[in-house]
This record gives structure tokens, C-alpha cells and sequence, in this order.
């Protein structure tokens, strides 16, 4: 009676000779239903049973050709004692769906299969039809506001292959002291639980991945209220859409929650669109691999308990167990005053204290919301005291005081304890310290006059050349940062990156000696330059390579470089010998392969490994560069240090 009531649970899917898929809806079907009979055996050996007939019943696949995509199985526990299991496919019922149809069901026990007492059914036909009449044109353009900008998608597992199991999922129940002032705060600022969840769920990954503009999935009914009786009808009516939070980090964590909201709200009127559309429309693939979902399903106590008399039908409990294919999903659900919520992983990526860990950085998100819902963004704590513990103990080792001088200061040490040495040769040119160092405070002099200072850019255009080398010094010494581009690059990303720093001056070609080499080549001082040196002015600038969506400049300042060049010193103790920087300037691989040499007085071979004449002490190279050490010259007594970083080693590049 149940499946004659709804048309779409009697419905397959079918490919059609185009490619195309079709809803195939039968006249009638044939309902699949198994009994099982577990009375016989002890007590204590019917639950675990009944659970493993379940799982296996759950296991079972669907053929979305064969309608109908739901089944029933009967497993008698005792006389009085069903266990009803139903399977079904998501594509022909969602969540919402589920207590709507128990209902009717009970219903039917009740009247022994008599729909005469239920209303009628309102089609699931009409749903299509107003799906139909929607405004593509302006959904396309609200999607495409919405997610502008968006430089990447937020993958917790990139590289993850597709689901193959079923999740495992880990629970959690919010105090019900946080969760009575958590209801009352978001009604006293107009904000649903909803986004309260959401807002926490958006800061726990913020931290996962370490950005700053994060996109997942949501979970909607999909329901539109103009449709009426929608909130009765049977079928798959939710929608998975991107949620996407952007992070100010000044901004109070309260605003940012009201903000979120209603950034949503002026999406309400397009959560019909399906997400193929959405990332097509936003001009990317995959936007995210981690959802959740509010569930606020419309069931009572008691709901689901048959009229029937004298043999009441009770329903004594209810379990649910869903499926996801993505890396971590969240499910919340609101009882009453209780919120709890659940986190769904899959354990071909995660394990249990993985998601265990995601779930406490929501409630402490939560806790931080009802203590101060003021405090900024940045200032959100949502490490609990063992993880402190490990990252700045455990994980750090003996504390260690640097010196922190500056790079251009310690290449003049270097200059005056061994002037004579060769620092850096390019083909059948060479400098020594000493050249170098007269050589980058004479054009430091030159650039000084320019107007350039503290905080400006300079944009380094030129290819790999002692000219280049000493430009980039020359930068340093003056006070302002360097910015390598590579000559090679297309002329677009060279655009790109020229707008997008916007430097202060940029060298196309090499400064002519005869502008500089007239001014003094002693070291430069504070009052020569346009503002005092300080640890934390920029230093250098280099883009990504924009693999994963536009290049993005990142910026070290002078303390970070003067600290990684003194554990660089002190961990590479080949850094004294030959080095070959094969490298473009732009790559940061020269930091380690330039400058580490030469402020430990170490000869820089500017050349490709293919070129390399000599046998280095030390190169810093990727694993795709390894095929080419073969070429380097052998010697009698090879002894050099090889340091590897950048992408993956794999066992082949070996």
C-alpha cells in the first residue's frame, strides 16, 4: 500500500543510448521483504545476529535500473519483538522524508493496508515542475558572487582516492548548561543553530588546513515553502551546496557568526541549483571534500506508534546509519534543549583520534562563542593543553638563542674574514667576497637614490648572473626586499605578478657599473638609509607557482631568514665547500643553495646540474632532479651532502 501511495519509491534510473539518464516509474513493483526468525536461538545471541543480518542487508547494492530502491527485512527477536531494517537508496528518499513515511506506515499497519484514513499524496511530480520553472540565469550570477575570489578548493585529502567503504563516525554531546545559553545567545543576535554549527565547523577547518577562506558542503531540505504540502511529500529533496567562510581575523567572533548567516541568507532563493552547476558556474572542479548537515527533522514522541487496538504497535527505538563518500562530515542534531553532533570519517584516510580531535575543536569553538563572543578571530584558542604541550614542547626541543644578524650583515663578516676567497662563478666570470661586497654597497648606494627603502619591493627580472646575485644584496643592504621573477616566465604571470606586488622599482636589465661604481664600498649605515634597519622589515618576496590556483606572494622577513640561515648553517656543514645553484632565482631553493654558502664562506656555481664542471660539496635539488646527478664529474674521493625537498620521494626516483 505504501509504494502504490508514492510513485517515486516505485521509480529506477536508467542511461538512455545518449548518455542522458531518465526516471523510469513503474506501474507496479514487486516490494523486496526477507523474515528472519532469531527467536529460537539464546537471549544473548539475537542482538549481535540481528546486527550482523543488517550489516550485510546494508552491503547489499542497489541496481538503480531494477526499481524498487528500497527494501524490508523482518527479524523476530521474541513474540512480541520485531526488528524491522529498511534499505534504501538516498536517491528515492531523503532524511526529511523518513519519519513522513514511518508515519504512513504505521498508519497502514493500523488500518490493515486502507489508505482511505491518509490524506491525499502530493506528487513528487510537482516538485519537478516547479524545479523546472526556476531562474538559472539569475541563480548563475548569486553563485558566482558568491564564491569570486576564490583562489583554491579546501581539500582536507587531495590526493584521496574514491570511497570505498562505509564511515565510521565518533559522537559528541555538548554540555546542556553550553548548549541552553549557545540557543539563547544566537536567539538574542538573530542567528540560527544552524550557523552556529556552522561557524564552528568553518574555524575547526580554517585550522586543519591553515587558511583563511574555506569552503564546505551543506546539507539543505530543499523544501520550498511556496510549494504547498511540500513539507509531507516523499523523496529526495536535499541539496549539498558550498558554504563559504572567510576568516578576518580582527573581525569579533560574534559578527563573524552574524556574518556567515547572512551571507547565507542571500542564498536562500537559489539552493535549488544542483553543485555540478554551482562549481561549473564558479569556474572550478571540486570546491570541497567535508560537509555537514543540521538535522531538525519534523517527528515527536509517539509519532511512530500504531492506533491500532488491541495489538498497539510500538516503536521501542530507531537507528539510523547513513553513508557519505566524503573525507569528514559532520551530522548536528538539536533535541530540545541538547545539542550533539556526530563526525563521520573514512578510515581508508582517518583515524579515530583524527576525527575525535575535530570534534573537540568544535566545542571548544562553541565554549569560546557563550564565554566572549567578542573576542577576535585571532584570538580563538582551539588547542586543547596536550596539544600545546606537543607542538611548543615536544616538538621543539632544547630552546636556543640566535644572534639574529642580518644576511647582508653576515656576507660582510664573511667579506672581511676571507676577501680573497671565490664566493660566486658564472660561467668564465667569477667575484670574490671581497668584489661582491664593494660591488652590492656601491649599487645599494645607487638604489638608495632611487627612493627606495623599508618595506618597498624591488622586482629582480634578471636571469641567473653575478649581476643578479649582487642586485639582490644590493636590495637587502639598503633596507628594502627583494623580488625574483624569472625572465623566462610568460608574459602574463609576469603581469600577474607585477600588479599584484606592485614594487617600488623593478631591474630588466643590469645597472650599469658606470652609474655606481663611483660611490663608496664601505658598509652602508642606518643613517644612510631611508629608515632604520629592523628584524621585522620584508626581506624577500617569492610566488608560488600557482599550481592549485593563482600564484600567491609570500613574504619572509629579515628575523625568519637570519634564524633558518643559522640552523642551515649548522645543520649542512658542506655549506663551506662548492654548491651549484641549478635553480631559477625565483625558486625558493636558491635561499638554501645561495645564501647559506655565502655567509659560511662557500664558492656558488651559477650553472645547471647538465653543466657542471665541478664535483659540489653540496646541492639542494627536488626528487624530479635526481636522474640528473649522473651527469655531474666524477671524482676519486666523491664526499657531498645532497639535500632533497619540494615534492614527494618515491622509492622509482631512487
Amino acid at each position: 500500500a505504501l509504494l502504490r501511495r508514492h510513485a517515486n519509491l516505485r521509480a529506477g534510473f536508467r542511461q538512455r543510448k545518449n548518455g542522458a539518464w531518465a526516471q523510469l516509474v513503474l506501474h507496479d513493483v514487486d516490494l523486496p521483504w526477507q523474515d528472519a526468525d532469531l527467536s529460537a536461538l539464546p537471549e544473548d545471541e539475537r542482538g549481535p545476529e540481528a546486527d550482523r543480518l543488517a550489516a550485510a542487508d546494508r552491503a547489499r547494492r542497489f541496481d538503480l535500473g531494477r526499481p524498487p530502491l528500497l527494501r524490508f527485512t523482518a527479524i523476530r527477536l521474541s513474540a512480541g519483538h520485531v526488528r524491522l531494517v529498511m534499505t534504501n537508496h538516498h536517491i528515492v528518499l531523503d532524511g526529511w522524508s523518513m519519519p513522513v513515511l514511518l508515519r504512513e506506515l504505521m498508519a497502514l499497519y493500523a488500518s490493515g493496508g486502507d489508505p482511505a484514513a491518509l490524506p491525499r499524496v502530493r506528487p513528487y511530480r510537482e516538485y519537478l515542475a516547479w524545479l523546472d520553472a526556476r531562474d538559472r540565469e539569475a541563480a548563475r550570477t548569486t553563485w558566482q558572487e558568491s564564491l569570486s575570489g576564490l583562489d583554491e578548493a579546501t581539500l582536507l585529502a587531495p590526493a584521496g582516492s574514491a570511497a570505498s567503504t562505509a564511515p565510521e563516525h565518533v559522537s559528541f554531546t555538548v554540555d546542556p548548561e553550553v548548549s541552553g545559553v549557545l540557543a539563547a545567545w544566537a536567539r538574542g543576535h538573530g542567528v540560527t543553530m544552524n550557523t552556529v554549527v556552522q561557524g564552528a565547523w568553518a574555524l575547526a577547518l580554517a585550522q586543519a588546513t591553515g587558511r583563511d577562506d574555506v569552503v564546505f558542503g551543506a546539507t539543505v531540505s530543499g523544501r520550498p515553502p511556496e510549494l504547498p504540502g511540500v513539507e509531507s511529500m516523499i523523496g529526495l529533496f536535499i541539496n549539498t551546496l558550498p558554504v563559504r567562510a572567510r576568516l578576518d581575523h580582527a573581525e569579533p567572533l560574534g559578527d563573524l557568526f552574524r556574518r556567515l548567516q547572512a551571507e547565507q541568507a542571500r542564498l536562500l532563493d537559489h539552493q535549488w541549483a544542483g553543485l555540478a552547476d554551482i562549481q561549473r558556474w564558479a569556474g572550478h572542479g571540486e570546491l570541497f571534500d567535508t560537509a555537514m548537515v543540521f538535522q531538525n527533522y519534523p517527528v515527536e514522541d509517539g509519532d511512530l506508534t500504531a492506533a491500532s487496538e488491541p495489538d498497539r504497535l510500538r516503536v521501542a527505538s530507531a537507528d539510523i546509519k547513513g553513508g557519505t563518500h566524503f573525507a569528514v562530515n559532520v551530522v548536528a542534531t538539536m533535541r530540545g534543549a541538547e545539542l550533539s553532533f556526530r563526525v563521520d570519517y573514512r578510515t581508508d584516510l582517518y583515524d579515530e583520534e583524527y576525527a575525535r580531535d575535530f570534534g573537540r575543536r568544535m566545542l571548544r569553538v562553541l565554549e569560546a562563542l557563550v564565554t566572549d563572543s567578542d573576542i577576535p578571530v585571532a584570538r580563538l584558542d582551539t588547542l586543547d593543553p596536550t596539544e600545546r604541550e606537543r607542538v611548543l614542547v615536544e616538538w621543539n626541543g632544547a630552546r636556543t638563542e640566535l644572534p639574529g644578524t642580518p644576511l647582508h650583515e653576515l656576507i660582510t663578516e664573511q667579506a672581511h674574514r676571507t676577501p680573497d676567497t671565490t664566493a660566486l662563478v658564472c660561467e668564465d666570470a667569477s667575484l670574490t667576497y671581497a668584489e661582491l661586497e664593494a660591488r652590492a654597497n656601491q649599487l645599494a648606494r645607487h638604489l638608495l637614490e632611487q627612493g627606495v627603502g623599508a618595506e618597498d619591493f624591488v622586482a629582480i627580472t634578471l636571469p641567473k648572473s653575478l649581476d643578479a646575485i649582487t642586485s639582490m644584496l644590493a636590495v637587502l643592504k639598503t633596507g628594502a626586499a627583494y623580488l625574483p621573477i624569472d625572465p623566462d616566465y610568460p608574459a602574463e604571470r609576469i603581469t600577474y605578478i607585477l600588479d599584484d606586488a606592485r614594487p617600488a622599482l623593478t631591474l630588466t636589465e643590469p645597472v650599469n657599473p658606470a652609474d655606481y661604481e663611483n660611490r663608496p664600498d664601505g658598509s652602508l649605515t642606518d643613517a644612510e638609509r631611508r629608515s632604520p634597519w629592523s628584524p621585522r622589515h620584508a626581506a624577500y618576496m617569492i610566488y608560488t607557482s600557482g599550481s592549485t590556483g593563482r600564484p600567491k606572494g609570500v613574504i619572509i622577513e629579515h628575523h625568519a631568514l637570519a634564524t633558518y640561515l643559522h640552523r642551515a648553517r649548522t645543520t649542512y656543514t658542506a655549506m663551506n665547500g662548492d654548491t651549484v645553484l641549478h635553480s631559477p632565482l625565483a625558486f625558493d631553493l636558491t635561499i638554501t643553495a645561495l645564501w647559506t654558502p655565502l655567509t659560511a664562506g662557500g664558492t656558488v656555481h651559477l650553472t645547471s646540474l647538465e653543466e657542471t664542471v665541478t664535483q659540489p660539496t653540496l646541492i639542494k635539488a627536488t626528487p624530479s632532479h635526481l636522474p640528473l646527478l649522473t651527469t655531474l664529474p666524477e671524482t676519486a674521493s666523491p664526499s657531498h651532502t645532497l639535500i632533497l625537498g619540494g615534492e614527494a620521494l618515491h622509492t622509482d626516483h631512487l
